[in-house]
């Protein structure tokens, strides 16, 4: 007759220790190794296996470990853990450590029944991992079953490495390039949506009919949109028709998405406003209907917007839970390493004569063309006049982009009306804003209004060809001082270009002139999205770990949206300047975000100072923005038809004028300076709305209080920084690692492993590379989560350190493993720290929890670690509280201890452990109600979550060190131990 396991018991099978889980049944048990992860579940058949009750066996006194003892195991315990019985049920089982401020809205989700969240954090603050935090943590309690996130598809490779390395969570991708494939998997009927549970999709590709209807019929519970302020369009008939069309379809696209209201939605946007009320108030429509139409002007109307909405700045959470946040104290004090500013210089250049008289040849023919055109009627002048702008931006880019742009034709040539030429030629020739869709945008444009570029285009490239190279091209010759300065001073610059030919060119001139020790890329719209992160990360491989290789990568704007490259650049030049300040920020931001080790990023903004045009763009935009984010501490972007509007005014006046008549102070600008003024006024008015906004929509749902409170819970069941970096610290010393610790305050240090034991090694090496591991390099352990390849972060989810704690545990719940053992179940301490015999435990709890939600009651099984301390001797036991006895794992040994007198003290304790019974079930019994209220305060905003939640202790608990500390100067009716060669604690 087989047995009938309860959840949470013991058994053993296959040679090894289990939990029992809820989902068992008498005829089949549903297993999870002890301090293993739900990846490990296994299901064993009773009647065709050998499986019986497992007790967990006591600590031997004959395995004694030294003073360190305790703490290893402890730590390598938590570290562990996959599975914890707080609130949070996901946070053990990434492999992030989340910034306190990035539980903000985790805990804003948790107290909704249908997750509806608006994210609107400054850029480089960590949306995804937010929103990877919801989506795990949701996905973990059974709230949700399916994940979509919609995005660029320039995005998408991001998004599935993001998701698939931090959160553990596989994800398909559903792109034009993929679903043909994907389609072929699928059986009869059955739809792809269904088919892939977890899915990242292009925004894009979703839009044709018939994936849109695909999609919206089997959507999943839980969407994620990024940039998701390009789903929906203003009320605004400046917007170009084209634009607002594309917006259309995503936003009804997501308001049949939102229509059911059991779906959870989390929108990403780091530009909610963008200065357009009516858009904003989309967004919002889309969150929750009622929240378009509220008024925000009311006390009533923020608060409920705040259960919604969260915005902050880098001000904002680059020193939280301290006193200035309304705490006690700094103890729970996180700062976060954004860099600190930006060092942004401005550098002319002057055109060499040769190119000199090119440009003014492209003008005089510019300005024919546009007066011939204005004759012909407004089609004809619309297509010459972008024609033109493409003419002018590619001349000042470079001479291969002008020959390019010289010999191929217009875009708007093929327009039949003036509101066409309008719609195919600004998507081209400008630098919008709010332009999501960067593919295909670096084309260099046509200026030709026929196939036949006719014999004066075809002389100007011709001449534009002989100008290539620094001798003709100065430029180039400046870009190149600039490069190989910041080379020089150990910086990876990121040099931006608006067209694909600038960018080659850029990268063959370039190739042997910065030294042999730098290498250089180059990335444009002509690589497919994947394409683009592989040659990334393959220019970061070329470089290798040489700290004198330094990285160039030449790129044009399909990167400057979306795409993380903080981890491998730190200087950003602006070889070509946008039309758009924004279009700088937007570079800027790849790099300048959290993650960036250093603390100050390099910008070099290149202008030409006598090619008509540039000064004045750098005068009448940037200098604003500059001073608007001076004062404000925030960029506010400029309007995309403020911006045009001023980049027209000085067009017209270079036609008019000519380049050197451009030269004169913009007050001089007769007629246009109404354009200036325009601009001065509507920016203003942009910057008072975001100053406004700011403190409206201020972030008041979850007070830093309250997160501070999670936190310290957080830690005290998973341990902090500073454990994790003396646990990796001492436990690869004692595992025979070469370890070298600078001790320059940073915290870093380095370690060969190639004398630690073999298991350590394999397991090594599959998280940081077979030749890491196998050359016996030294591997770098950071105290920063922001590592690069083959480096390790000191935080317990690293899996590097996961590997370590592995290994620590195994062995010492081995008495029998070869090899050092670093962790010991027991030990004796002769110490100075107590005046007392005092003895520590370290027990293991687990919990049977029931987890109300949306589709019925969840049966879990957690695991905790406790430190337990009491003094004298067991059956008299004073218990000490919490921290008194977590105090206990910093006392050190002030004399060595007898080995015979070690086994006596250890014996006493060990044989007494039954009649600690009691106390350990009652302190499981607080555990357990200090777990229940944790969660019911987590989310008490819904009583219908809470409803039905349960944590009971399954008990017994298990034992797994005992560690007697004894007071170097005993009693004096305790005889003094004999002096001996010291086993166990030593000093």
């Amino acid at each position: 007759m087989s047995l009938t396991y309860t959840a949470g018991s013991l058994v053993a099978a296959r040679g090894r220790e289990w939990v029992v889980l809820p989902e068992s049944a008498p005829d089949m048990l549903v297993l999870r190794p002890m301090g293993g992860s739900e990846d490990d579940v296994a299901a064993v058949f009773p009647a065709f296996e050998d499986v019986r009750p497992a007790e967990f066996a006591p600590p031997s006194a004959a395995d004694l470990g030294d003073q360190r003892a305790a703490g290893l195991l402890r730590t390598a315990l938590r570290v562990g853990f996959r599975s914890g019985a707080g609130p949070f049920r996901s946070l053990a089982s990434i492999t992030v450590e989340p910034r306190a401020y990035q539980l903000v809205p985790l805990l804003m989700a948790l107290r909704q029944r249908t997750v509806r969240l608006l994210i609107s954090d400054d850029v480089g603050i960590g949306k995804t991992v937010e929103a990877g935090l919801i989506a795990k943590e949701l996905l973990a309690q059974g709230e949700a079953s399916r994940l979509a996130v919609l995005c660029s598809p320039a995005l998408a490779e991001q998004w599935q490495g993001e998701l698939r390395e931090k959160f553990g969570i596989d994800a398909e991708l559903v792109l034009a390039s993929t679903v043909s494939r994907l389609e072929r998997g699928l059986e009869l009927g059955q739809s792809l949506f269904d088919r892939h549970p977890f899915t990242i999709i292009s925004t894009d590709f979703i839009k044709s009919t018939r994936h849109r209807e695909d999609f919206v019929r089997h959507c999943p519970d839980l969407v994620i949109v990024d940039e998701a302020h390009s789903c929906v369009a203003a009320d605004d008939p400046a917007q170009g028709a084209a634009s607002a069309a594309t917006s259309q379809l995503r936003y009804e696209l997501l308001r049949r998405v939102c229509a059911d209201a059991d779906r959870h939605l989390l929108l990403l946007t780091a530009t909610p406003h963008s200065g357009k009320e009516s858009a904003f108030r989309n967004l919002l429509g889309l969150v929750r209907p009622e929240l378009a139409t509220l008024n925000l002007e009311t006390p009533a109307g923020r608060a409920k917007l705040a259960e919604h909405f969260v915005a902050r700045k880098r001000a904002d959470v680059r020193k939280y839970l301290t006193r200035e946040d309304g705490l006690a104290d700094d103890s729970l004090a996180e700062r976060t390493a954004f860099p600190s500013d930006r060092r942004t210089k401005d550098e002319p250049y002057k055109l060499t004569p040769a190119y000199r008289a090119l440009l003014d040849d492209a003008i005089a023919y510019a300005r024919d063309r546009v007066e011939a055109a204005g004759e012909q009627g407004r089609r004809e002048a619309r297509i010459a006049w972008w024609s033109v702008i493409a003419l002018l931006r590619s001349m000042v880019s470079s001479p291969a982009a002008a020959a390019q742009t010289l010999k191929t034709r217009s875009e708007s040539a093929a327009a039949r009306t003036a509101h066409e030429a309008d719609v195919l030629g600004a998507p081209v020739a400008a630098d919008s804003a709010d332009n999501d869709r960067l593919e295909g945008m670096d084309v260099a444009p046509g200026a030709a209004e026929t196939e036949d570029a006719g014999a004066r285009l075809r002389e100007l490239a011709g001449r534009a060809e002989k100008l290539v190279g620094a001798a003709e091209d100065a430029k180039l010759k400046a870009l190149t001082r600039h490069l190989k300065g910041l080379v020089a001073e150990g910086y990876h610059p990121i040099v931006f270009c608006r067209y694909i030919p600038t960018a080659d060119y850029l990268a063959e001139q370039l190739d042997g002139k910065l030294g042999k020790k730098t290498k250089i890329a180059a990335v444009t719209g002509t690589l497919s999205p994947q394409q683009r992160l592989e040659r990334i990360e393959q220019l970061a491989a070329e470089a290798g770990d040489d700290p004198a290789v330094r990285r160039v990568l030449i790129a044009t704007d399909c990167l400057s949206e979306g795409v993380n490259l903080q981890h491998h650049f730190d200087a950003v030049v602006h070889y070509d300047l946008a039309w758009n300040p924004t279009r700088h920020d937007q570079r800027e931001g790849r790099v300048d975000r959290y993650g960036q080790k250093r603390d100050q990023v390099r910008v070099i903004t290149m202008y030409g100072e006598d090619n008509g045009i540039d000064r004045k763009v750098l005068e009448v935009l940037f200098k604003k923005h500059r001073q608007i984010k001076k004062d404000l501490g925030i960029s506010v972007s400029v309007p995309d038809e403020t911006a045009s509007g001023v980049t027209d005014a000085l067009v017209e006046w270079l036609l008019l004028h000519g380049r050197q008549g451009s030269q004169e102070s913009l007050f001089d600008l007769d007629g246009h300076q109404e354009s200036f003024d325009r601009v001065e006024r509507e920016w203003n008015s942009a910057a008072e709305r975001e100053t406004t906004s700011r403190s409206k929509y201020a972030q008041r749902a979850i007070h830093p209080e309250e997160v501070a409170r999670e936190v310290a819970a957080v830690r005290a069941a998973l341990g902090g920084a500073d454990e994790v970096r003396d646990f990796a610290l001492e436990a690869l010393r004692d595992l025979d690692a070469l370890v070298r610790d600078p001790h320059d305050g940073s915290g870093d240090f380095s370690a060969q492993v190639g004398g630690t034991p073999a298991g350590l090694r394999d397991a090594l090496a599959a998280t940081l590379g077979n030749r890491l591991v196998e050359e016996d390099r030294a591997i770098p352990f950071r105290t920063t989560p922001a590592v690069g390849r083959g480096e390790a972060a000191l935080v317990r989810t690293d899996p590097a350190i996961g590997a370590v704690a592995s290994y620590v545990l195994d062995s010492a719940l081995d008495a029998k493993a070869a090899g050092p053992r670093p962790a010991r179940r027991c030990g004796v301490v002769t110490t100075d720290a107590v005046t007392t015999r005092t003895t520590l435990l370290l027990v293991r709890y687990r919990f049977h929890l029931t987890l109300p939600s949306r589709t019925g009651e969840r049966q879990l099984v957690a695991e905790d670690a406790r430190l337990l301390a009491y003094e004298g001797l067991p059956q008299r036991a004073r218990w000490l509280d919490d921290d008194a006895a977590a105090a206990l794992l910093a006392a050190r040994a002030a004399a060595n201890t007898h080995e015979q007198r070690a086994r006596n003290q250890i014996s006493r304790d060990l044989e007494a452990l039954p009649d600690l019974a009691d106390h350990l079930a009652e302190y499981g019994a607080h555990l357990a109600a200090d777990l229940d209220a944790s969660h019911r305060r987590v989310r008490r905003a819904n009583e219908e979550i809470v409803r039905g939640l349960k944590v009971v202790p399954q008990e017994p608990a298990d034992v797994l060190g005992v560690y007697v500390y004894v007071p170097s100067q005993p009693a004096a009716s305790v005889s003094p131990a004999p002096a001996s060669t010291a086993t166990g604690a030593e000093a």
